[in-house]
């Protein structure tokens, strides 16, 4: 899976549109192999983030859980910790 597709479902307040267009936009950047289509590409690659983005919408707004929402500021500040952890210097 791509690194940089967050998870969008269950957040307070819940994922805004740029959010939703951005983890679209990777998605499809991932399929196609490229980062920036050429020009005779562009309008296939565009129409594909959109479609996407409209799927990632529906699922988002359809799924359901009994799980209280995760809050935005402590799961990045968990990711944050991963991160260091994994790029720690091991010289210390």
């Amino acid at each position: 899976m791509c690194r940089n597709i967050k998870t969008l479902f269950n957040f307070e307040p819940p994922a805004s549109e740029l959010e939703i267009r951005d983890a679209s936009l990777q998605f499809v950047r991932k399929l196609s192999g490229f980062n920036v289509p050429s020009k005779a590409n562009e309008e296939a690659f565009d129409r594909a983030v959109a479609e996407v983005a409209e799927s990632a919408r529906r699922l988002i707004r359809s799924m359901v859980t009994n799980a209280e929402p995760k809050n935005r500021e402590v799961e990045a500040q968990k990711a944050r910790e991963r991160s260091a952890q994994r790029f720690a210097d091991p010289r210390g």
